[in-house]
């Protein structure tokens, strides 16, 4: 497929540019952070996402969505990255409703995918449980019942635990280590425990504690078997998701800067003019391009199989990671020391970027996944 969005795909990414930069500037995060806000992300914004059909983008029009795919996904959390807009899009909109729609049942699918299609659920999934990306082995067990289930361990860096309704649990299947279930588990079940972490970017996350935490037969999302398979199509969606809003948080950063330069003076002259600065500018250019199409492309084939797309999501998720610091460490060198303060939008854009970075996998777990494909 060529790697350019169709017609019907940049008439979304037109309304969500015009959208996000009127109703979700970078000043709202600003507001949010300093005011302390007990949610992390604006209701009221949700609702409007809700409205304007961006919760249920990957919903089957089937349950009230708009039935697209991980393409014009990327294309609104691309612009999401462009504002560092903090909503549950990601947790909920894309890697819940994927985990559902993978392995869910008919009657599972019933309930709560209208509910993330309007917005008036929110739902995350808790794999992660220490300081770096593990997904292929967990400490937390679902421990067979006489009717059910038993749940226990613990999860970290739950994005947007702390206001879901519907926690997608990932865990070990009994003693057995090498298999893996998704439970469905209320936030608010007795000897569940979620205390919210705000990260450094002012986004949201939670860790959420499971003691003996009681589950019936039908907590099981899916089947046993098919578990594993619907964690890694939902960190998959969730990996190229996130690549995208890398890339949308670059691209904001470098129009930035380039107009930075074609405004700045120095020693008489514009700071663009200095060779030294276009050779850096143009090197970060060429990155973003490449990035681009990486990311396009991975999305591409999530939309035609999401379980044969893991190799080339890895290499879009490690380049955006790599490319979207570039672009925040070049912007704060070429603005010079006023990039770093507070008063200025750099720094909101760093952290972020860094955030991303490691949130389902690292540019290293994913070149090292690739280098592992490849038999090396």
């Amino acid at each position: 497929m060529p790697l350019i969005l169709t017609e019907e795909q940049a008439m979304l990414h037109d309304s969500a540019r015009e959208f996000l930069a009127e109703q979700a500037p970078v000043s709202q995060l600003r507001a949010l952070r300093d005011s302390a806000d007990p949610d992390g992300f604006s209701r009221a914004l949700w609702q409007r996402f809700a409205d304007m059909g961006f919760t249920g983008v990957l919903v089957p029009e089937s349950h009230g969505g708009l039935g697209l795919g991980p393409v014009e996904a990327g294309v609104v959390m691309d612009r999401i990255g462009h504002q560092l807009c903090a909503s549950p899009l990601l947790a909920s909109g894309l890697v819940a409703v994927t985990a559902l729609r993978q392995a869910g049942s008919d009657a599972q699918q019933a309930h709560w995918l209208p509910l993330l299609a309007s917005g008036q659920a929110i739902a995350t999934l808790a794999v992660d449980e220490g300081r770096k990306h593990k997904p292929q082995s967990f400490r937390t067990r679902a421990t067979p019942q006489t009717e059910g289930w038993r749940l226990d361990g613990a999860k970290t860096l739950v994005l947007d635990g702390h206001v879901a309704d519907l926690l997608i649990v990932a865990a070990s299947l009994g003693d057995d280590d090498t298999r893996t279930g998704l439970f469905l588990v209320s936030p608010r079940a007795a000897g569940v425990t979620v205390e919210r972490t705000v990260m450094v970017d002012a986004h949201n996350a939670a860790r959420v504690q499971f003691d003996a935490v009681e589950l019936g037969a039908d907590a099981v999302l899916g089947s046993l078997e098919g578990g594993a398979a619907a964690l890694a199509a939902a960190l998959d969606v969730g990996r190229a998701a996130v690549a995208a809003e890398l890339l949308g948080l670059a691209d904001e950063v470098f129009d930035r800067t380039v107009q930075y330069l074609k405004d700045r003076r120095q020693f008489g002259k514009l700071i663009g003019e200095f060779q030294a600065l276009q050779h850096r500018a143009a090197h970060l250019y060429t990155e973003l391009q490449i990035s681009h199409a990486a990311v396009l492309k991975a999305q591409q084939l999530l939309a035609s199989d999401v379980t044969a797309a893991s190799a080339a999501v890895s290499l879009a998720k490690a380049r955006a990671g790599r490319t979207a610091t570039l672009a925040v460490q070049e912007a704060v060198q070429m603005h010079g020391g006023m990039g770093m303060t507070d008063a200025f939008e750099f720094g909101f854009f760093m952290k972020r970027a860094r955030v991303l970075q490691e949130l389902w996998g690292d540019s290293h777990f994913h070149l090292d996944a690739l280098a592992l494909r490849r038999g090396y």
